[in-house]
């Protein structure tokens, strides 16, 4: 963490030049007040000045970037970059140009990995949790969307063949996605079984006598 040291006649003098060499505002600091100092006789004789040091509070976002911006280069994406998006608590890294196959993986999975990372660099020091998604040329967007319309084709074969129907393991992110898309259908219900990272879906038609009465969400 970078810190300066300041020195100057009075404690406020020594913060605002400390502040002023870290470039940063007040609230983006931990002070400490290593001397108070003493004023002298007269102002004059047998004073000493008061000395604080000023440590940079670090922003979990920027240093998050700076994290997943050099893990992506150690993949092998050197050119591409970690754009940051924030709304409140939530906050999305998107990631722009390099190998989007690579980044993203298969069904998703190297980019979760990366997002589960990029979580755990966040709230490292965070005062407040910070939620962060990780996105690789908006791929999540258009895999909800993939998923929602596999959610609905599923459904209507269920309905078709009175069968239930498993889909392949999901993370819980998109179980819950594939739940939320047929919560109203209804000709159709959906639960989840088994246990991570093997735990999915199962869509089942409301009038199959298979149709567990207890339903496990995601």
């Amino acid at each position: 963490m970078k810190e300066v040291t300041a020195t100057a006649r009075t404690v406020e003098e020594a913060v605002q030049l400390a502040l002023a060499q870290l470039g940063v505002p007040r609230e983006r600091a931990v002070i400490v007040v290593i001397d108070e100092g003493k004023r002298g006789w007269f102002g004059l004789f047998g004073g000493r000045p008061a000395v604080v040091k000023a440590v940079l509070k670090m922003d979990p976002v920027e240093e998050t970037v700076r994290f997943l911006q050099q893990v992506i280069a150690h993949m092998g994406a050197e050119e591409a970059y970690v754009e940051a998006v924030r709304c409140g608590k939530q906050v999305t890294l998107h990631i722009h140009g390099g190998p989007v196959g690579l980044l993203i993986g298969k069904h998703g999975q190297t980019l979760n990995a990366l997002q589960f990372l990029a979580q755990l660099v966040a709230n490292r020091h965070a005062e407040e949790y910070v939620s962060i998604a990780v996105d690789v040329e908006h791929y999540r967007e258009r895999r909800e969307k993939a998923l929602v319309e596999l959610a609905h084709k599923l459904a209507a074969q269920a309905v078709r063949t009175g069968k239930e129907v498993r889909l392949e393991p999901l993370p819980a992110h998109e179980r819950k996605i594939i739940h939320a898309a047929l919560a109203g259908h209804k000709h159709v219900s959906t639960y989840s079984v088994g246990v991570d990272p093997h735990r999915l879906i199962v869509v089942s038609p409301i009038t199959s006598k298979k149709s567990p009465t207890k339903r496990t969400p995601l």
